[in-house]
């Protein structure tokens, strides 16, 4: 019988104090009776949009019968069906704009936390199943890039019966989980228990190895690969070409959230210190900024601000995380658009010039245009200014391919399924393909090619 009530169950998080120093996990996720008591909210709708909801399409509302039923690690094999990461997009995808947004119960209050169940089912401990590894004379497929997409449509191949190599730019597999997300929202070790699993499961990974410089993708197919997927991302940091943004003390985000996250900037133990002065502007007001503020915060610094040219309803972050980033003590100056970064006499940053805006009409983007207030300049004293603007993909593949289309702001071009490219076998998706996005959008389109680049290689034979 499903529970009643209208509100979700509540998460604990970490403590306050805890929390602006250490890089731990801040949500703590929930404990059995709490998973079985939130589990049992879901009305098993006849018709459950909550799954038309979900990028990867999985089979909600039986992982929540079966979580609510305590039978935990066939909720866990239902869940994994459908998404292998299962454990990541429980802690960052937006479930409040997908699923949940679709769910019945928040017609009347608030829907299921599907996302915190399936967290807590994801993490639930079960023994390795004995998996067969792939048939050795089945085809060899390349993946590009080891971030959620090609994760995604390496774990889907395998599970289909195929040959799979991935190839990794950096020295650890991961990609923007671990670049791009503090440790304090998803702890590395998931991502490498994940990555494990697909080394268990007959996945190759080679590593330092950048397609389009180490190999082309013309030569992954002379090695005798019958299809490749590109899920590289977009790792191309994007600035606002305004004056001073070549002065020191002046990064992109990804530099910035790399050099913690993936050097371990915030480890006394590792010689990779991360810059970080008294008083930061971080530029933007997505998750982006929101990691990097929240970073900021527990390198030490003593004021933080979020800079953004809007309003607080036009945030593109996750509610969640604004929520944390202002109890943690981030300030948000809202309406306020940058327009130079002044320095000192030594060529450091000494302050941000900004003005106030106003909203107007609204833009291409649906959200209403910011309009500068005339007269309405002023100085904001930092020494650190952070741009989370956003990014794009890196140009190397695309310039190095023949024949491989892509648009005006470098994404790779596909047909209307959003996977197929313009070269005969090769197949792209996430970043690569739509610019920054979510992590499980990206998800999605690795799972939609592995879909596509089996339907090519049974049409190949």
């Amino acid at each position: 019988m499903a529970n009643m009530q209208n509100t979700k169950t509540k998460m604990s998080l970490c403590d306050m104090e805890k929390r602006r120093t250490t890089f731990e996990e801040v949500a703590l996720g929930y404990t059995e009776e709490e998973a079985v008591q939130e589990a049992s909210r879901c009305l098993n709708c006849k018709n459950p949009l909550c799954r038309e909801g979900c990028p990867v399409a999985v089979n909600i509302p039986e992982f929540l019968r079966l979580a609510s039923e305590r039978r935990f690690a066939e909720a866990k094999k239902v869940l994994s069906c459908d998404n292998c990461l299962a454990s990541v997009s429980g802690r960052v995808c937006p479930q409040e704009n997908q699923c949940e947004k679709k769910c019945v119960r928040a017609k009347k209050g608030e829907s299921v936390a599907i996302g915190r169940v399936e967290r807590f089912v994801a993490d639930y401990k079960t023994e390795d199943e004995e998996v067969a590894l792939p048939d050795k004379s089945a085809p060899r497929v390349a993946v590009i890039g080891s971030g959620p997409a090609g994760l995604t449509c390496a774990g889907e191949l395998l599970l289909r019966g195929y040959n799979v190599t991935v190839f990794e730019a950096f020295h650890k597999a991961g990609g923007v989980l671990v670049y791009g997300i503090p440790e304090f929202r998803l702890p590395k070790a998931i991502v490498e228990r994940t990555v494990e699993d697909l080394k268990r499961r007959g996945a190759e990974f080679e590593y330092n190895t950048v397609i389009g410089r180490t190999l082309t993708l013309d030569e992954l197919f002379e090695e005798g690969y019958k299809a490749v997927f590109i899920g590289s991302g977009a790792g191309l940091p994007m600035f606002m070409n305004i004056p001073g943004e070549g002065l020191v003390g002046v990064y992109s985000a990804n530099e910035y959230l790399t050099r913690i996250n993936l050097m371990k900037a915030y480890r006394e133990d590792y010689d990779t210190p991360a810059p970080v002065g008294k008083r930061v502007a971080v530029i933007g007001a997505g998750n982006v900024a929101m990691d990097a503020s929240r970073c900021a915060i527990r390198l030490g610094a003593e004021e933080v601000y979020i800079v953004y040219r809007r309003g607080r309803e036009e945030i593109p972050a996750r509610a969640e995380e604004v929520e944390h980033a202002e109890e943690e003590g981030v300030v948000f100056k809202m309406l306020t658009a940058p327009e130079e970064i002044l320095s000192d006499d030594k060529g450091h940053v000494r302050a941000l010039k900004c003005s106030r805006t106003e909203l107007g009409e609204p833009d291409a983007s649906g959200r209403r245009r910011p309009v500068k207030v005339e007269n309405s300049e002023f100085e904001l004293e930092v020494d650190t200014v952070i741009m989370a603007l956003g990014t794009r993909p890196n140009p190397l593949i695309r310039s190095t391919t023949e024949n491989l289309e892509s648009d005006k702001h470098g994404c790779i071009t596909t047909a209307e399924d959003g996977v197929t490219t313009s070269r005969r076998g090769v197949f792209a998706g996430g970043d690569a393909v739509t610019g920054a996005a979510t992590v499980i959008l990206a998800m999605g389109a690795g799972k939609k090619a592995a879909e596509k680049i089996e339907e090519y290689l049974k049409n190949e034979a």
